[in-house]
């Protein structure tokens, strides 16, 4: 058993009451779990009575926070190519239907997505991860659906299974095949739904490939009577649902959701107040993307306020992609939270930690306690205050993941 009994924290975000948990002359005594948080002097006791003959490393927090490692629950992980091109027309004034018209958009990541070979998508995928981790993300959802056909799709979440072996991160997959029209299906939208249903559905549950099956809820993409009908049959082959919900539009993409008992319903830019209340009474958790809307330079951002103040359970994350958020870093996600939601510091950390666990129905991570995952972060902050007020720079001194420490 390796030990480490971390010391000379200035506080500790334990995540375990309704704001932080802050505990203060603490430390930490953990192995790939937390074994105990006490007083320092009590945790030497009980390294002395109960583990005796086992060595025990010292890690210095240095005076700085220690925190829960950010849980990035919504992320477009894999994908080929790049769309900077798209930026400068973005810059220039062009609109997203513009953008699709000259050959952007997603059409042109899924152009190379196809084309790319299984090791390059690994590569790049490894290359992200290492980013995130070193920025303090601990776990990452990564979607498929830069495929739209069953091929590419297998080979995504194949590759997502492999980067979930290989890296010192948890990727938990999610299926979403159903993330636009590919080319070959202009003016057949049924017929699509009806392919991913019939065939890529059942293949990807048959491997065991997804956790979750998602779907971008939209006007001109996927309406909410084609959306109830395809997430009904993920459910029935297994799958946790999630859902692009309401992000341009109050289609009742978040009613649907609430209806379906979705883990969590994502975007949610013009949610009404029948969406609001359908997420409080059903417990899925809200996941909003301030990096996208701050990408995207809009000028309104989710009712974050709104939905914390009617009891909804709220999360952040990132949205890597890249066409609308292409970005790693959760502390950007808390940075655009902060300036642009009207969320407190207490609530965007608990968003970006332990409410993230909960859009992925993780229930050992996302919080400091006796028998939860040792993932953990040391800050180069003397508190929670000075982590949030200062931006643009990684703050994270030490990644810690199961126990293992990465980017000291």
């Amino acid at each position: 058993m390796n030990l480490t009994l971390l010391k000379n924290a200035s506080q500790i975000l334990t995540m375990c009451d309704s704001s932080l948990g802050i505990v203060s002359d603490s430390g930490i005594l953990f192995n790939d779990k937390i074994i105990a948080i006490e007083k320092e002097e009590e945790l030497e006791s009980i390294v002395n009575s109960k583990y005796p003959d086992f060595p025990v490393a010292v890690l210095d927090a240095g005076g700085g926070v220690v925190m829960p490692g950010f849980v990035d629950s919504h992320t477009h992980l894999i994908f080929a190519g790049s769309r900077e091109n798209e930026f400068r027309m973005r810059l220039e004034g062009k609109k997203y239907l513009e953008i699709l018209e000259a050959g952007g958009g997603i059409i042109s990541t899924v152009r190379a997505t196809r084309e790319a070979s299984s090791e390059l998508l690994l590569e790049l995928g490894r290359r992200r991860l290492d980013t995130m981790l070193r920025y303090g993300t601990t776990t990452v959802e990564a979607k498929s659906g830069y495929g739209l056909d069953l091929e590419t799709e297998i080979k995504i979440l194949r590759v997502i299974k492999h980067l979930d072996e290989i890296h010192p991160a948890d990727v938990i997959p999610t299926f979403m095949g159903a993330h636009a029209i590919p080319p070959e299906y202009r003016g057949r939208k049924e017929e699509y739904l009806n392919f991913l249903i019939k065939r890529v559905l059942p293949e990807v549950a048959e491997a065991g490939l997804a956790v979750f099956c998602d779907i971008f809820c939209e006007k001109g993409v996927f309406e909410v009577d084609e959306t109830r009908h395809y997430l009904e049959k993920a459910a029935e082959s297994g799958f946790m649902l999630k859902m692009h919900a309401d992000e341009i539009h109050d289609l009742g993409g978040a009613v649907l959701a609430g209806e379906l008992s979705a883990v969590s319903a994502d975007h949610l830019g013009a949610v009404g107040d029948n969406g609001i209340s359908a997420l409080k009474e059903s417990g899925t958790v809200a996941t909003l993307l301030p990096t996208t809307l701050f990408y995207l330079m809009s000028r309104t951002y989710a009712p974050a306020r709104k939905l914390l103040n009617e009891g909804v359970t709220v999360a952040i994350a990132s949205d890597f992609n890249p066409g609308s958020s292409f970005g790693e870093s959760m502390q950007m996600a808390v940075t655009a939270a902060l300036l642009n939601m009207q969320m407190t510091p207490e609530e965007v950390l608990r968003a970006a930690t332990r409410n993230g666990a909960k859009a992925l129905r993780l229930e050992d991570r996302g919080e400091l306690a006796t028998g939860k995952l040792a993932d953990m972060l040391i800050l180069d902050a003397p508190n929670y205050l000075y982590f949030a007020h200062h931006f643009g720079v990684n703050q994270v001194k030490c990644t810690i993941k199961r126990g293992q420490q990465y980017w000291n």
